[in-house]
């Protein structure tokens, strides 16, 4: 299968999702005369306030810790740069993909993984905490800016693909005992057929995460020397990128280095994204995005070599930095962090500022109490819980 690559003419895959035919939003709108369907899902994330959040929510290193480290805002816009790129030369909608990438990330709690996993363990009660479920949240019900509904009222197309991104989240379209509440909640979940593949637009974004992720985490690792470029020789992928760039640039300086190996990296990702993809878009010849949902294995894909080397990269990665002292010193004190504001809030939300306050005062089920606790702690910058954890100590000796 031969694309125009390059000299992309803008002409629409048959199997790419069509903002002309989309299955629309949930609530009826005019739709602009300038911009897609799509476009203006992008543009409605861009201009959220979860999304302005990221900027101080923390990738792996916490906000404070430096000015150049990856946040969860950078890092989303690294991952909506290469979706795009992907998707242009794929001839898939970039502005769907883009905009799935950009909000990827919109349910994540402070602190990360960390801040994820100190929560998850406080709601274990009442259903968990899931940022992919609670992403769909956010853009179904939490953000309330518009005069005739709550959210941001995306497309169908846009909400199938921020929830199973990753893939099909049930085996058994009947059976939702496994998803997370958060999903549960929405009304209109069974319409997001989550027992097939995700359209093609959000697995280009979910490997696009990928790409991103793995790259721009060596980057950071090796920014902050929680591991030299000697640790790296023997890895796949990265190995190699180090030896090219040192045969052929000798005397560069560290800095220099450490970019030329990531972008070559990203580089051969991207590549062998791109010849899986193609190689079973071939196989398996879908005749239009619907063709894509009844597959039985996701047409985007990375190659066999780079599938291997991923894994081994981040098994290097968990146990070097994710595992690193310095940054589980960082974590132990987010998970403190947030059980703490959630005991707090919970047993006196007189401390919740007034509008979570009275949402709290009006709910009289314990778990829909509980729930507005999980939403204001989920939504919290890394810098404003640091701060909130200090003030309310203060307050309360």
């Amino acid at each position: 299968m031969k694309l125009n690559g390059p000299n992309y003419t803008g002409e629409r895959a048959p199997w790419a999702s069509d903002p002309l035919t989309s299955l629309g939003r949930k609530f009826f709108e005019i739709e602009s005369t300038t911009r897609s369907k799509f476009q203006r899902d992008k543009d409605r994330i861009i201009h959220s306030s979860a999304f302005r959040r990221l900027k101080h929510k923390t990738q792996v290193f916490v906000y404070h810790e430096g000015d150049h480290y990856r946040t969860r805002l950078t890092h989303s816009l690294e991952v909506a740069q290469i979706a795009r790129s992907l998707s242009r030369f794929l001839r898939l909608d970039e502005d769907l993909a883009e905009a799935l990438a950009l909000a990827h990330d919109l349910g994540h709690t402070p602190f990360g993984h960390a801040g994820e996993n100190a929560l998850n363990e406080a709601m274990k009660l009442w259903g968990g905490f899931d940022h992919n479920g609670q992403a769909l949240r956010i853009v179904t019900k939490l953000e309330a800016r518009y005069a005739e509904f709550d959210g941001l009222n995306l497309t169908w197309e846009c909400l199938e693909g921020l929830v199973k991104h990753n893939g099909p989240l049930l085996l058994d379209s009947d059976d939702y005992s496994s998803l997370p509440w958060a999903i549960k909640q929405y009304e209109h979940f069974r319409e997001l057929k989550l027992h097939t593949q995700p359209g093609v637009e959000a697995q280009v974004a979910a490997l696009s995460d990928d790409i991103a992720y793995n790259t721009h985490d060596i980057d950071d690792g090796l920014r902050a020397k929680l591991f030299t470029i000697d640790d790296l020789a023997e890895l796949p992928l990265v190995g190699p990128a180090v030896k090219e760039v040192m045969d052929n640039y000798p005397n560069l300086d560290r800095s220099r280095l450490i970019h030329e190996v990531t972008r070559r990296m990203i580089d051969r990702m991207v590549q062998s994204l791109i010849s899986e993809t193609l190689y079973r878009l071939e196989k398996y010849k879908p005749d239009n995005q619907f063709d894509i949902y009844l597959l039985p294995t996701p047409v985007v894909a990375f190659s066999a070599d780079i599938l291997s080397a991923n894994k081994t990269l981040k098994n290097f990665l968990f146990e070097r930095m994710y595992r690193h002292y310095r940054v589980n010193k960082m974590t132990i004190k987010a998970q403190s962090v947030v059980k703490e504001l959630f005991s707090i809030f919970l047993d006196e939300p007189e401390f919740l500022p007034p509008i979570w306050r009275r949402a709290f005062s009006e709910r009289k089920e314990t778990v829909n109490r509980v729930r507005i606790v999980s939403d204001y702690i989920s939504g919290m910058t890394d810098r404003f819980a640091l701060s909130e954890h200090e003030r309310l100590a203060r307050e309360k000796s």
